[in-house]
């Protein structure tokens, strides 16, 4: 008896079908894998570090110790002046058009030059005046030039500027430093330069 052997041959339009569902399966995980790197790709990155605030810097010229403002603010005692002496007038010495008499009852005069180390960057430096000296009796008695890290002040009268005697004036003066130090030079015109404090203030 003749056996019949019966093999089965896969359809050829059936393994093209199963071919086709694998080579979309493997695109589709190609491209899940492209959008992730995508995704991973466009993550923002972390903002750089701040750099610190620069400090204010406050000298109370001619006091022999730090001093507290009616703010809070400490004043630094006299320094970074080249030459000149310091006075310090009576407690009682009554100042106008400021809250803190005391920094005006001290100053640097006869000075030639200040100097104070900074960091590179634009300041606002603020000069304050007083003049208290009763050899000074009148507008014209002591004329002084400065000259503020470049920006000359000249022929300057405290008495003329603060509108008589013991009442405080703040010149201030836009600076931009570049060599790591505020330089400010002292002329003398009639009678001494004198100064009473000065504040060194990061621009913003």
């Amino acid at each position: 008896m003749n056996k019949t052997t019966w093999s089965i041959q896969p359809s050829s339009n059936l393994f093209m079908s199963m071919l086709a569902a694998c080579f979309l399966a493997g695109c589709s995980t190609a491209e899940k894998k492209c959008c992730v790197n995508q995704t991973e790709a466009v993550k923002p990155a972390h903002a750089a570090p701040t750099a610190p605030a620069k400090p204010v810097i406050r000298i109370n010229a001619g006091a022999d110790a730090d001093f507290t403002d009616s703010n809070g603010n400490i004043w630094l005692s006299d320094r970074g002046f080249d030459g000149g002496d310091i006075v310090a007038r009576e407690a009682d010495v009554k100042i106008e058009n400021t809250k803190d008499a005391a920094i005006y009852r001290t100053e640097h005069w006869g000075m030639s030059s200040f100097s104070q180390s900074l960091s590179n960057g634009k300041y606002v430096v603020k000069l304050h005046f007083a003049e208290t000296w009763t050899g000074i009796e009148g507008p014209g008695g002591r004329v002084f030039s400065m000259n503020v890290e470049g920006h000359e002040i000249k022929d300057f009268d405290v008495w003329v500027k603060a509108g008589g005697p013991r009442r405080a004036y703040v010149e201030a003066v836009n600076v931009e430093i570049a060599d790591g130090k505020l330089d400010i030079t002292f002329e003398a015109g009639v009678d001494n330069p004198e100064i009473n404090g000065i504040e060194i203030i990061p621009a913003t």
